[in-house]
């Protein structure tokens, strides 16, 4: 399914939220055009920072509307606009029932997926070299600029720091940039 902007790993602060809801049988169509124009709306939220739909995993399924915000305030902004409730009431003549939702905010969001179809999941050659693309240069800044420091310490301890050091980097700051960065590589078939 076409992504309308890009969403990213979450960073410190940011809210995702995961809205599923079935369309009603024949109207599939109308309910992503409207989500779509939902998007099109969001980008003029304060702290709006991505979106995408995700189609169900065989027919008649729940579609999966994920969205990130900066905080939950910014979200908050957003569920009071009247453009929201607006689209929302259109919504529910193309759709079964209310949507669910799910919050997700900080490292919660990096553990709890998505129930992402297959066909759109990344190649994992691909995953592994944006990986590695993110690893090789934060290990060699930590060993080249911090080892020193640490010398002294016994080795368990030693390795214990620099492996914290470099997840907390790769997880808060460079997997979300190159991630986000890389996005079209990644996900050849979301950018057609």
């Amino acid at each position: 399914m076409e992504a309308n902007t890009p969403s990213a790993a979450p960073t410190p602060g940011q809210v995702t939220r995961i809205a599923r809801r079935r369309a009603q049988p024949g109207k599939e169509a109308g309910y992503e055009a409207l989500v779509r124009e939902m998007f099109q709306q969001m980008r003029a939220s304060r702290g709006f920072l991505g979106a995408e739909l995700l189609p169900p995993h065989e027919a008649g399924g729940e579609y999966q509307a994920v969205v990130n915000f900066a905080s939950e305030a910014d979200l908050q902004g957003w569920d009071a606009c009247p453009a929201r409730a607006a689209i929302h009431k259109r919504m529910r003549e193309v759709t079964e029932a209310e949507a669910e939702y799910r919050s997700l905010s900080g490292l919660e969001a990096w553990f709890a997926p998505v129930v992402v179809p297959a066909s759109m999941h990344p190649p994992r050659v691909r995953m592994a070299v944006v990986t590695w693309l993110g690893i090789f240069p934060t290990v060699s800044f930590f060993l080249w600029f911090v080892l020193p420091y640490l010398q002294n310490l016994p080795f368990l301890p030693r390795t214990a720091i620099l492996t914290a050091l470099i997840v907390m980097t790769m997880t808060w700051v460079v997997m979300p940039r190159l991630t986000r960065l890389l996005r079209g590589f990644l996900n050849p078939q979301l950018e057609k």
